[in-house]
């Protein structure tokens, strides 16, 4: 019988060099949080307009997630990863230098865009490695965004004080420009043989509860508004400490010990849809971070923030990789990066909205409690359409995922 590469070590060393690129690759969205009250203080920015800088960020990897979705379909990932590579390490040479905020934003679009290829694609591509345990791998894969959140913030407030923010975020590019060709060199093995054979029909896929495009719709316009919500603590925790007293050191590591939280939530969460699906864990992990955004409302404290941000980050982390097993479980494999990309693209977008809004509703009210409160309603939202499609005529199946059955996924 001829040896499967799906679900093999040879899949799972996949897994770990992914999870390598990923994280290197993902400094984009979590650089730009740290930085973001000092590049104020520089270009003379109100909180709103600071906001946009990562708004600018979120934008570029909104649209590159789809971009460089379909050029892994059509190119392949070393190609997707080169540019990748390229694009976020001169972005944050090109910000570290810039002269005014416009520089700034033109150059944080770029390092959104190339973000985006060592994120949606490195999910897309591991998930035709494997087949029984392809939730648990995607969501490892997708890990690795929040490891950059853990790791690139730490070393920016130790690089900040000894060199300013932009002589660091320009060393940041340097060290992505030198890390990354390796790792893309160790991924350039094509598709195994059984993923390519599948690729060009249905793998087992659940049936879709309503028409296909409109299931697609129906999925991003959740994906942006958990991300309204979620994108509340995440992108504003180094502005609320700073605004407590905390100051941004303390702020940047609620933000680490948060993504921390959210690594185990990814790992559970991947767990978790391997046995009751993606809708199943995306209702879940959805709940659970509406109620976490609760708790940010009667603490302020130092001690009750600590451990309300790794509440958070325990409750919300299993929800992003929930889209993309969603999309691998009801659609055609050939279009997975395209479709995976579109889903993100949404996700992202709701990181955008949420973080501009969340800062406009700051500057309007004076603090940020109405932000919370606003980001509260758009989980419910996103809750309300998870619930609906669940709904749908009882065609969704939220089985135990073993032997056949989960081989068929």
């Amino acid at each position: 019988m001829r040896q499967t590469i799906q679900d093999s070590r040879t899949a799972w060393g996949r897994l770990g060099v992914t999870v390598l690129a990923g994280t290197i690759g993902n400094v984009g969205m979590w650089s730009v949080i740290v930085a973001l009250p000092m590049m104020a203080a520089d270009f003379g920015l109100e909180r709103a307009e600071s906001s946009a800088l990562f708004a600018a960020t979120m934008i570029g990897f909104a649209i590159g997630n789809v971009v460089t979705g379909r050029m892994l379909d059509r190119q392949g990932l070393v190609p997707t990863l080169v540019l990748a590579g390229l694009l976020t390490g001169l972005g944050h040479i090109v910000t570290g230098f810039a002269p005014n905020a416009w520089v700034a934003g033109v150059a944080q679009v770029a390092v959104g865009l190339g973000t985006a290829g060592c994120f949606s694609p490195l999910m897309a591509d591991i998930s035709h490695w494997f087949r029984r345990r392809r939730g648990i791998a995607v969501s490892i894969a997708a890990s690795a965004n929040y490891l950059a959140g853990i790791v690139w913030p730490l070393l920016l407030t130790l690089w900040v004080p000894q060199m300013g923010w932009g002589r660091a975020y320009a060393l940041t590019g340097l060290l992505i420009l030198l890390l990354l060709p390796g790792l893309i060199w160790l991924l350039r093995r094509p598709l195994p043989a059984e993923a390519r054979s599948t690729e060009a029909g249905s793998e087992g896929h659940r049936a879709l509860p309503i028409p296909q495009r409109r299931f697609l719709v129906m999925l991003s316009l959740a994906g942006v508004a958990c991300c309204v919500a979620m994108s509340m603590p995440q992108v504003h925790i180094v502005a609320l400490c700073m605004d407590l007293g905390f100051g941004p050191a303390v702020g940047a590591e609620m933000l680490s010990l948060m993504l921390a939280g959210g690594v185990v939530s990814r790992l559970i969460g991947g767990a978790i849809s391997d046995r009751i699906g993606g809708l199943g864990t995306l209702l879940l992990f959805g709940s659970l971070q509406m109620m976490a955004l609760f708790l940010y409302l009667p603490f302020d404290g130092l001690i009750s923030l600590y451990i309300v941000s790794l509440i958070f980050g325990l409750s919300q982390g299993g929800i992003v990789p929930a889209y993309a097993v969603i999309v691998r479980e009801y659609m055609p494999a050939a279009v997975a990066g395209a479709n995976v990309g579109i889903v993100m693209m949404a996700t992202i977008l709701g990181m955008a909205l949420g973080g501009w809004l969340s800062g406009a509703i700051h500057d309007l009210t004076g603090s940020y409690a109405a932000a919370f409160l606003n980001g509260i309603v758009w989980n419910a939202a996103n809750v309300g359409i998870v619930l609906w499609l669940l709904s749908r005529g009882g065609r969704l199946h939220f089985t135990p995922r073993s032997g056949k059955a989960a081989a068929s996924a």
